[in-house]
C-alpha cells in the first residue's frame, strides 16, 4: 500500500470553493481520505479527536488563522508531528519566515494547480507511490 493510500489530510479554508479546489487538486492526486474544516479553531477542534498526517491551511482566516494554527498544532502533545503546509495569495516573505519559525513544512502560494501541490506533499512527505 503507498502512502497516498494511508494518507489522512485536512483542508482549512474558510472559502467552501478554495477547499473544493484543493479537494480536487488531492483527489487527481489519488489522495481520497481527506477531510476539511472551515478556520483554524474547528480544524484544531476536530484535529484532537481525530489527527491526520498533513494539514494544509489557509493563512487568511476567521477566528484562528493559519499561523495561529499552527502555533497550536505545534504546542500540542499529540499533534506536533503533523505536516503542515501554508497556502496564502501573499508572496509575502515575512509571512513566509514566520511560518518557518513555526515549524511549518511547506508553503504553497494561490493559484496553484495539482502539480504544485504534490510537489509540497512530497517535499514533506517523499514519494507518494
Amino acid at each position: 500500500m503507498s502512502i497516498k493510500d494511508k494518507l489522512r489530510v485536512m483542508v482549512v479554508d474558510d472559502m467552501s470553493t478554495s477547499r473544493s479546489l484543493i479537494y480536487d487538486c488531492f483527489d487527481k492526486l489519488g489522495i481520497t481520505n481527506v477531510s476539511a474544516a472551515k478556520n483554524g479553531a474547528d480544524a484544531l477542534k476536530s484535529l484532537q479527536k481525530n489527527p491526520v498526517h498533513l494539514v494544509v491551511s489557509d493563512y487568511n482566516m476567521p477566528e484562528m488563522d493559519g499561523l495561529e494554527l499552527l502555533k497550536a498544532i505545534r504546542e500540542h502533545p499529540k499533534l506536533k508531528k503533523i505536516g503542515f503546509i501554508l497556502v496564502s495569495g501573499s508572496p509575502d516573505q515575512t509571512l513566509v519566515d514566520k511560518g518557518r519559525a513555526l515549524g511549518m513544512n511547506n508553503y504553497l502560494k494561490k493559484p496553484f494547480d495539482p502539480r504544485d501541490l504534490q510537489k509540497c506533499v512530497r517535499q514533506v512527505f517523499g514519494p507518494l507511490d
